[in-house]
């Protein structure tokens, strides 16, 4: 099994505003750290360039944005969000987002070769705002092995 992680934000301006210029700067460079960590697997990515900032995951909201990707393990991830440069840009996350009223982030397992869609990690995010961390849709202070994947099923997680 692989770990996948979606995050959602709303920046403070649209992405050609200088109040995201910080941010944008540090996109293409994050990515390709990210591309070159131990661990990482795949990233989602729009059809028009090689971040997701052009996809809409709320189609009311053109101000959300969404990134989410697959990684080897816990750690690896880990390592990446909280052991490389990319943790400068979170600690200024503050200037480029608006604070999120519920979760932003959410982990899941997938089979290895697996590349969530849209749809998926919303569904993940969407579980995780509603129901709290479970085997379905977790997060690193709540985290759950791959072996209680099993118990993910739609019909479960209900339970």
């Amino acid at each position: 099994m692989h770990l996948a992680q979606i995050n959602v934000g709303r920046i403070r301006a649209p992405r050609d505003h200088p109040t995201i210029a910080g941010f944008m700067a540090r996109l293409e460079p994050i990515n390709a750290l990210a591309d070159a960590s131990p661990g990482f697997v795949w990233r989602f990515v729009s059809d028009e360039a090689d971040d997701a900032t052009s996809v809409r995951p709320y189609p009311d909201d053109d101000l959300m944005l969404i990134n989410f990707s697959v990684w080897e393990s816990r750690q690896a991830l880990w390592d990446f969000v909280y052991r490389s440069a990319h943790l400068e840009a979170m600690r200024r996350r503050r200037e480029w987002f608006e604070r999120m009223a519920e979760s932003f982030q959410a982990l899941w397992w997938v089979p290895e070769g697996h590349r969530p869609t849209v749809t998926e990690a919303l569904d993940r995010l969407k579980c995780l705002q509603q129901q709290g961390s479970t085997p379905f849709s977790f997060t690193f202070r709540e985290f759950f092995d791959s072996a209680a994947v099993a118990d993910t099923t739609p019909e479960r997680r209900a339970t």
